[in-house]
């Protein structure tokens, strides 16, 4: 039987055209090694931003409209739910977001009985000012690490992130949880535009820390592609998810994958 959520497929990376819940649901449990989710931070509510030195609207699309306190929660509890359940009894998950979420998923989590091992600081050393003038510059993101037990033991390559180095962590010595990594720069989005795209390099170090060569890494919002790009390079297996197809044919491009026709992709499978 053909999965028709499947948009591609090879023997190193999977990619879902699908709802978040419809495909966790068709990975088998205690198949992910970790997770990388960069969810919906529901900051899309007709305010402003500064982008490139311009004012434009912090609406980012549909997908990132607040549905109320409840009906969000509710979406977090729900996928983590079953994140926690195609995780591996050693799985680690890391979520980023910023105050308008990242409450809501540490709460999600912790009700789900997951051990949060730590709160990175993504510092921003090139962020945009607050054009409003009437609070502090937004100019950090949060990601939270966590395994699926508290008795099990996690993957932890300490020796490798003592070579990691930025203006707060000298290198060859441990890496502490502010990371100084600045905004995704030109360079990373030539193959096309999202909105809260990740920089490579964050992405390298959430990999490298916590997984070794073949695991399998899971992205559930899969977005421009980064945790796909940067799995790929260090030769981990990789799956990711995304409702839109844009995002998805994004992902392919900065992987240097051509995609085949649905048709093509369907008579192969038979």
């Amino acid at each position: 039987m053909i999965d028709m959520k499947k948009y591609f497929e090879n023997e190193n990376i999977v990619l879902y055209h699908s709802d978040v819940i419809d495909a966790l649901k068709e990975i088998p449990k205690n198949s992910v090694d970790m997770i990388f989710a960069d969810p919906p931070y529901f900051l899309s509510n007709g305010g402003i931003t500064c982008r490139a030195g311009k004012m434009v609207s912090v609406n980012k699309g549909d997908w990132d409209r607040s549905s109320g306190v409840e009906e969000d929660l509710n979406f977090n509890i729900n996928w983590i739910k079953e994140a926690r359940r195609v995780l591996k009894e050693n799985g680690t998950i890391w979520i980023s977001g910023t105050m308008h979420n990242i409450y809501q998923v540490g709460y999600a989590l912790k009700k789900l009985k997951f051990k949060i091992l730590n709160e990175i600081v993504w510092f921003k050393p090139n962020a945009p000012p607050n054009l409003s003038k009437k609070y502090f510059t937004h100019s950090h993101e949060t990601v939270i690490w966590a395994r699926k037990h508290s008795f099990i033991s996690h993957k932890y390559n300490y020796e490798i992130m003592k070579e990691i180095e930025d203006k707060l962590n000298p290198k060859g010595k441990q890496l502490r949880g502010v990371w100084v990594i600045p905004l995704t720069p030109k360079r990373e989005k030539v193959y096309g535009h999202h909105p809260t795209q990740k920089p490579l390099e964050l992405l390298k170090r959430i990999i490298l820390s916590s997984t070794t060569e073949n695991d399998v890494i899971l992205d559930p919002f899969v977005g421009s592609g980064t945790t796909a790009v940067i799995a790929t390079k260090y030769k981990r297996k990789f799956i990711g998810i995304d409702k839109e197809k844009k995002y998805l044919d994004l992902t392919l491009k900065r992987l240097r994958i051509k995609q085949i026709k649905k048709e093509e992709y369907i008579n192969k499978k038979k």
